[in-house]
């Protein structure tokens, strides 16, 4: 009984900020969560001993996660909102289709250049990493989101969707953690 009552004042809180600090409240919610997906990247897939971590790169992923990723992702589903619609299933796949031809390739190339540069790659590394590791996580991004954003479009409300997305996006920047790591 208790646990469920702190979980109905946890989701109270979120509402409320997320009503008072939409922006603010979905940038740290995704920099929390794209940190996480490093960790866990690190932790699970890498099997790094905790003497091993690589707490700076958590970090960096963090930041991106704040300072980029939420930010953006409020700022276009905002948009699309806009103009677009927000209901029917023609305005879905008007906004999946702009969603995934237009954002999705576009912001790849922005997070995976963010990555590298806080990697401490230079320009000629940069266009390498971007030539070798665009193309394949483009191809796997289409194989996740685009049921991921019909789902979101359709069923979830505005102010809702970045945590739809960023939950999922839990598994999708752990990948990306993982892949951009490699061979760094």
């Amino acid at each position: 009984m208790a646990h469920s009552i702190s979980m109905l004042n946890v989701i109270k809180i979120y509402r409320r900020l997320l009503t008072k600090y939409p922006l603010l409240t979905q940038a740290t919610q995704a920099g929390t969560l794209m940190a996480l997906g490093d960790q866990i990247a690190q932790n699970l897939i890498e099997r790094r001993k905790i003497k091993d971590l690589d707490f700076v790169r958590t970090a960096q992923f963090g930041c991106i996660g704040f300072f980029l990723t939420g930010p953006v992702t409020r700022t276009w589903y905002g948009i699309l909102d806009k103009h677009i619609g927000s209901k029917g299933g023609i305005v879905v796949l008007k906004k999946v289709s702009c969603d995934q031809l237009l954002f999705a390739p576009a912001f790849l190339i922005v997070l995976l250049s963010a990555i590298g540069i806080l990697q401490g790659n230079d320009l000629e590394q940069l266009k390498k990493k971007l030539y070798g590791e665009y193309p394949d996580i483009l191809k796997n991004n289409y194989k996740l989101w685009p049921m991921v954003q019909l789902f979101n479009f359709y069923f979830v409300p505005l102010q809702y969707q970045v945590l739809v997305v960023q939950l999922v996006a839990l598994l999708w920047n752990t990948y990306i953690s993982y892949r951009t790591s490699l061979g760094k």
